[in-house]
């Protein structure tokens, strides 16, 4: 059974640091490309970010330099190391193959906020 659970979200100050973990089970996260991506109420989820095959990454552009996207194939997780964080940032973060999706976990809040 394909399970995501996401965890490490929390409140922080603009300008602070998070790192999210998502342990995965079901399938190993080195057999496909993970992806990280961000819902706020009443918007669509958001592409954050995206780890592929050997280990390469991509970035939407709101993150790009602030965010950094990795897996551990021993652990079956897949982090993301969010630096720099704004207020715009906030959003419950999910962790999913990048495509197809599967089911979805249920999140991690985020909350930038003074």
């Amino acid at each position: 059974q394909v399970q995501f659970v996401e965890s490490g979200g929390d409140l922080v100050q603009p300008g602070g640091s998070l790192r999210l973990s998502c342990a995965v089970s079901g399938f190993s996260v080195t057999a496909y490309s993970m992806g990280w991506f961000r819902q706020v109420p009443g918007s669509q989820r958001e592409f954050v970010a995206r780890v592929g095959p050997g280990a390469i990454t991509y970035y939407g552009s709101s993150v790009q330099g602030r965010f950094s996207i990795s897996r551990d194939g021993a652990k079956n997780t897949v982090y993301l190391q969010m630096n720099s964080l704004k207020p715009e940032d906030t959003a419950v973060y999910y962790c999913n193959v990048f495509s197809p999706w599967r089911s979805w976990g249920q999140g991690t809040q985020v909350t930038v906020s003074s």
